[in-house]
Formats: C-alpha cells, structure tokens, sequence
C-alpha cells in the first residue's frame, strides 16, 4: 500500500509552483493559475516563468529553484521538451506532487521520457500525478489546479477519472444534479500515481465518505484490489473497454473465454468495488454512497402515493437482486392507520394520493422505527392536492421524529419543476432524490451491496493449503521445457494437479499395444484411453480419444483406432504414447481453469465443463489466490447454479469438496504463476454431496520465455 504521507502533497498542499505560469489568456498556464486565484487558495502561490516577473498580480519567478522556501506541488503547464529540464529542478528542490498536465509521452508512444520523469522525482520522493491530464480539483484545500471551470459542488465523493476531458464534463455535471465532491483527480497516463494510491488516500481522508471511479485499465492489479479491499468505505466505478482481449489465439478453454469484463467483474467483486453499468449510475449511486449508510439486512419498504411507480420500483428491486417482500402483519396494521381504507399496506405501500403530506409523515415514522424495515424508499408522484415541496418537508420531519439514523433513505419525485426544486431541498439534507423509482432501487441495492462487503472484512481469507509440492511441480514444468515444449501432456499436468492434492484418477502411459492391454489389465475395465502429443491439446478435436472400453480386443481396438486418427489429424505431431486411465464414474461435468491476465495475474474460471463450455460461455472469474470460501460464492453465479444445487428431483451436488478444489487450483496457479499461462481441469465429474468429484482431464500451458 501507498504511504499516506507522501501523498499529502497530492491532496492537500500547502504550497504550489505553476511551472509555464503564462500572461496571455487562453494558455493553460495561464488558466490554471487564475483558477487557482479564484477557487481561493490559501496556501503560497509560485507563477513560474523565466522572463515575466510578474502574473496575474503574483511575484513571479524565474526557476522553481529560485522560490524561497518549501514547495509542495508543482503544475507542468510547459511543452513536453521542457517536462524532464524543470523535472530536475524540482528534484533539487525537493518537490513533493508533480501535477504533469503536459501530454506527448506513453499516450503517443513516448513511455522512456515518462518513465524518467517518475525515475527523477522518486529519486527525492515525489510522486508524479499524469502525465497528460487536466489536473487536480481539491475543494478542501480550496485548490483548482487543473484547467477545468471550477472547483465542484462541494460534498463527500472523491471522484477519479483517467480521461481528463470526462473529468472536465462532470466537473460541470456536479452542479445539476447537486452532487457533492470533496476532489477530483485526473489520473492521464498513471506514471506513478494510480487508483490504488488514491483509495489508500481517500481511505484516510475525513472530507470523503465515497471513492467513485472512472477506469480504462488498472496499472497493478493485485495493488488495486489490496487497496479496494482495505479501504473499508464505499467505492464505485465505471469500466470502460469492456470488451473481450486476445481470446481466439488462447490455446485453453479458459484463454478462450477469459474477456476483460469478466476479469473486471472478478476483480472488482474481491477488491470490494460496485460496478457502475454506465456514467448514470456511476453518479446516482455516488449521491448515495456518499449520503447514506449501508444497508445491513435486505427487507426495503417502499412508502408511495402513486399504484404505478410502486409497480416499477417493485420490478427494478427484483432485477437489482433485492426484491420487496410482503411486510409483516403488525406494520401491516400501523401502516393502514396512514392511509384511506383503500390504500395498500403490503409493499410497496400505497397511501393513495389523497393520503397527503400527513399520510406521508406517519408513514414514514412508522417505517423507520420497525424493526423489520432496513431501507426506506420513498416514491412521490405530483398532484394537484399536494405540493412537492410540502412533502419534502414533511419527509424531513418525520426522519427527525423517528430519531432513526442508522437506515437508508432514498426519494423519488416524479412530476414537472416543483419536483426538481423539492428533490434539492432533500439532497441539501443528505437524502438523495431521483426522478425515476428504478434509480432509487439501484441506489437501495448499492448500498446493501456495501453492507455485504463489509461484513466480509477488510483481510484476504485465503489460507494457503499445506501439503502441497510446488517443488515436484517446477520439476515437472523444467523437464518439458527443457524437451523444447510449451505444454505439458496430460500425464504430466496430472502429475502437477496430483502435487496440489487434486483427485486425479490413475492411469499409465501405453507405447504399444502390448503395453496398454498390460497396462488395462493392472488397472482394470471400464478404461479410457486418449492420445498422449504436445502438439494434440484439444484429443477429442483429433479424434484421441475412446471411452468405456470393456475388454482387451477393445483396447487393442481403440489404440489401434486413436493412433491412426492422431496421425491424420497431424502427420507432424510427435507422439509420445497412449494415456490408459481409470474410466471415472459419470456425474456432472464442470470445468475449472485458469489464464494469467495482464493487468490481475493469474485468474481462475468455473463453469459447466465439457466440450460444450466455449459455446455455452456460462462461467465466472476470480482473481487467484482465494478460499473455498470465496469459490463457493462463485456458484451460483453460473446460470446453471440450478444443476449443482439438484435440479428436477436430483440430490445436491458436493459444492464443498468442489470449492476445495477450486481453491488449490487458485494456490497452483498463484505458486506457479511465473511458469504457467493457461489450465484446464476440464471435465471434472462432480458428485452428490459427500461422494466428492474426479479430475478426468487436465491441460497446462506454459508461459513463453
């Protein structure tokens, strides 16, 4: 993690220096410093310019070397030729934050000046934020060092963007819709400073209830999640690029199916982070975050005036994976003392519109102080007997009398200009105000999501398994490349999974014939026998393999019949014998695999296996390692979770040896990362509860060296 303190020049500097400080408008050093001018900042201000003495009514000077005293931050504002010269100036002058709003480095394909410019100010221990950005807006230190407008509306979400012209757009957006900030970054190019280093600051800081983010990649991911994780407050954000990378040249069915948005998802869900699905969201959901607490049980309460809104916030809450239950009869009965006798108390409770602001204010009540009430939703449709604004009041008071601070609270006000004027008198309050009820549900359902991450705890709870070879395995992994082989065979990836206590079935390597009717013989019928080829990955592709063979003429048969189709499949392959193995019990088929990402490192997958997973695609990632705890919680993610769990009258399949098992693959995968690019254990036959599973099939590939 990040040391705080060396990122409080970042955030919260005392001093700043505008290097290319400029007199002529319209330049950026010219902006940032009025910027800084007019956003009030208190701390000293250093315009630096080698032939003007003076800017914007400021002393300036020639060099940074030249500033008497201590400088925080520096603004780059000067051409990208002049970045590394001024970069050693502010070396020697022991410069803490490098704000580099210059471009023309990584984003252009100049990544050697970028990585001297981090090169030269960690040798003093700065820390360079860019480059290619807008800037930094910190409204706590009154500090608009960037060239967008202004400082934003001032409130507790920390927001932090890579594209700075975003940045700019929401800038502005945070008026509109009241959205407080407490600071916005632009991270650029993410030289240095990237979005673990913010959330590690924003973790501490007591101006910022919620960390939202813009990402198009993460620099470090297992740096990301440690810090998510940690952060022990609210982050959102918002995955740009989700699109599947590099998959068709993957020589595994994990490769294949490994798509950025699935690795993200991953990612995000152990890193403790709310995916946002779009810019929406990502800041009707910061309003709540940053307002409300968490949502510690699942029971919403939606108080409405209107059938219809109740009926949308009724779905929206099922597809958010909340979905309203009926309340209990003792509400029931307070809730009817509320409304006319026409009114519906069940949920979403309906008051009627002729119930008016009174019905409203005990309702309300009513609701915060039961009990079974967790989170209040509160829908208000305009009609000619109310007044929005009445009612906004009227929600306000009856917050105050329930004297209830421990339970969300989100409205919804649907109607013309009253509404909207309304919906801010409640934001003013901290009670976030949507115009739609599907926005208050998704806001409901983040923070009960926050609430289920923190009742997950800030540590990893992966235990590493004891008695497993890593050595044995690495030995394994060195003989084939020292044959020149960027895989193993299958005999030997079983050896690997057998290292890490996988249940890999018995079986021997046949050269002829004569060798695989021996070897049957000592192993017993039913068998499976499958071509062993480094160059034959997928055997059933090529026809290498034959199952439940009874007797000896049918194994003479199929070794006779696999060879043969290993040579038309591929007249070149080297073949290294017939693999004669125990024939597995059948039971249901699931893969578990695992392909080394570029930004989180080794991930592991979980699906429905056999030959039909490419095509299905139903599966999920986590990022390696993790617990069978957190493999367990991988289940019922798949569409098909309905098989494992005894689909039509079947028995529970043994989910718990199957997350053991899961969980010592993420440890392989983990030990062995620096050799290993791809795995398939695939199929694996699972089994009723407490009759285990088997490894029939298991496939590694190597990393290139």
């Amino acid at each position: 993690m990040s040391s705080i303190k060396e990122l409080e020049a970042v955030f919260a500097p005392k001093s700043i220096a505008v290097i290319g400080a400029s007199k002529k408008p319209g330049t950026i050093g010219n902006q940032v410093l009025q910027n800084l001018i007019d956003s009030g900042y208190e701390g000293k201000l250093y315009p630096i310019n080698p032939t003007a003495p003076e800017i914007l009514s400021r002393k300036a000077y020639a060099s940074i070397k030249d500033v008497p005293g201590d400088v925080d931050m520096a603004v780059f504002c000067v051409p990208e030729k002049l970045v590394l010269g001024v970069a050693a100036e502010c070396a020697e002058k022991r410069v803490k934050a490098y704000v580099v709003i210059t471009s023309g480095f990584s984003e252009v394909g100049n990544k050697a000046g970028e990585e001297e410019l981090v090169k030269i100010a960690k040798a003093t221990g700065g820390r360079v934020v860019g480059p290619n950005i807008v800037g930094v807006l910190l409204n706590s230190a009154k500090a608009n060092a960037s060239f967008a407008p202004c400082l934003p509306y001032p409130g507790r979400t920390a927001l932090i963007s890579q594209s700075g012209a975003l940045l700019i757009a929401l800038d502005m957006a945070t008026f509109v819709r009241q959205l407080g900030v407490s600071s916005m970054i632009s991270l650029g190019n993410m030289a240095d400073v990237d979005f673990a280093d913010c959330i590690d600051y924003y973790a501490h800081d007591p101006n910022t209830s919620c960390i939202t983010l813009y990402i198009e990649g993460v620099k470090d991911g297992r740096k990301f999640i440690e810090s998510g994780r940690k952060a022990g407050k609210p982050i959102i954000a918002l995955k740009a690029g989700v699109s599947a990378h590099g998959a068709a040249a993957a020589a595994s069915h994990t490769g294949s199916l490994a798509g950025s948005v699935k690795v993200y998802d991953a990612a995000f869900k152990q890193a403790h982070v709310l995916w946002a699905k779009d810019l929406d969201e990502l800041l009707d959901r910061s309003q709540a975050l940053a307002m409300q607490p968490p949502m510690t049980g699942e029971n919403i309460c939606v108080i409405t005036n209107g059938g219809g809104i109740g009926v949308l916030s009724s779905d929206s809450a099922e597809a958010y994976g909340v979905p309203l239950k009926t309340v209990p009869k003792d509400l029931q009965d307070e809730f009817k003392k509320c409304m006319p006798d026409f009114g519906s108390p069940k949920n979403p409770v309906d008051i009627t519109g002729g119930a008016g602001l009174a019905g409203y204010e005990a309702a309300i009540e009513v609701a915060l102080k039961h009990d079974w009430v967790d989170g209040l939703a509160v829908l208000y449709c305009e009609t000619a007997v109310t007044k929005p604004d009445e009612i906004a009041e009227g929600i306000l008071k009856a917050i105050e009398k329930s004297a209830v601070n421990d339970k969300p609270i989100v409205a919804c006000f649907v109607g013309g200009e009253k509404c909207l004027e309304a919906g801010k008198k409640l934001l003013a309050k901290n009670i976030p105000c949507y115009d739609n009820p599907d926005k208050s549900m998704s806001a409901l359902a983040a923070l009960r999501q926050v609430a289920l991450f923190n009742a997950e705890g800030k540590e990893p709870d992966f235990k590493a398994f004891a008695g497993v070879d890593p050595k044995k395995a690495r030995e394994i992994i060195a003989k084939a490349r020292a044959d020149g082989r960027g895989a193993l065979t299958e005999p030997e990836a079983k050896e690997v999974f057998r290292a890490y206590g996988l249940p890999v079935g018995q079986g021997k390597l046949a050269k002829t014939v004569d060798e695989a009717v021996a070897a049957a013989k000592e192993l017993g019928f039913p068998l499976v026998m499958k071509i062993v080829s480094p160059q034959i990955l997928h055997k059933s592709d090529a026809g290498g393999v034959k199952v439940n063979i009874k007797d000896e003429e049918g194994v003479r048969a199929a070794f006779a019949t696999i060879t043969e189709n290993a040579k038309k499949y591929n007249a070149e392959a080297q073949i290294h014998g017939v693999l004669v193995q125990e024939m597995a019990p059948m039971g249901k088929e699931v893969i578990v695999g695992s392909v080394n990402d570029a930004q989180f490192g080794p991930t592991v997958m979980f699906g429905l296996g056999g030959i039909f997973v490419e095509v299905l695609k139903d599966v999920t990632f986590r990022v390696a390692p993790f617990s069978p705890k957190t493999a367990m919680g991988m289940f019922p993610e798949i569409k098909a979770y309905g098989i494992l769990q005894g689909a039509r009258g079947e028995k529970r399949l043994d989910q718990e040896r199957l997350s053991e098992i899961v969980s010592r693959i993420s440890q392989l995968v983990t030990d062995l990362g620096d050799e290993i690019a791809e795995t398939d254990a695939n199929p694996i036959m699972l089994y009723e509860e407490g009759k285990g599973l088997a490894v029939v099939d298991a496939r590694i590939i190597l990393k290139k060296k």
